[in-house]
């Protein structure tokens, strides 16, 4: 955990403005990104290796703690046909956890296809192999996840 908080401070300064932090959800990793103040643009930030629920919320209370987060949105993955299943599951038990231990909002954000941008990205621009590729489509599938939301915030 010491080595998130190091990666933290030495990307991101202390500021004023309202930071998101979303996370694609999975069984192994789960996929952290972070706007920017103004929220305006997401960046990808790191992937967490799942080792158990209560080990995975402390990462990701000592994020939201160190980057001053006033929201998570989380990747809801729905079926191309708008329905739910397993993984939603998987997610909302995940999200009950996180809410008892959070006082922040956490909020549901279709994800639909975002993995799948993420890997054509990944092909298109680098020649990452193996396990440090599954880290990049994770990190980078909540940085669309996030955008995606943002964008949609704009509008309203």
């Amino acid at each position: 955990m010491h080595f998130h908080r190091i990666l933290l401070f030495a990307v991101y300064s202390e500021g004023q403005g309202v930071r998101i932090l979303a996370l694609d959800y999975g069984d192994k990793r789960i996929g952290a990104a972070v706007c920017d103040e103004l929220g305006i643009a997401a960046r990808g930030l790191t992937t967490i290796i799942r080792k158990n629920n209560q080990a995975d919320i402390n990462v990701i209370s000592e994020i939201i703690a160190n980057l001053g987060v006033k929201k998570v949105v989380i990747g809801y993955p729905k079926r191309i046909d708008g329905s739910e299943g397993r993984q939603c599951e998987k997610v909302n038990s995940f999200i009950k956890r996180l809410e008892t231990h959070l006082s922040i909002p956490v909020v549901r954000w279709d994800e639909t296809l975002s993995t799948k941008e993420a890997e054509t990205i990944i092909k298109e621009r680098t020649r990452a192999r193996g396990q440090k590729k599954k880290d990049i489509i994770d990190r980078i599938a909540a940085s669309i996840i996030l955008q995606n939301y943002l964008d949609h915030q704009k509008k309203q």
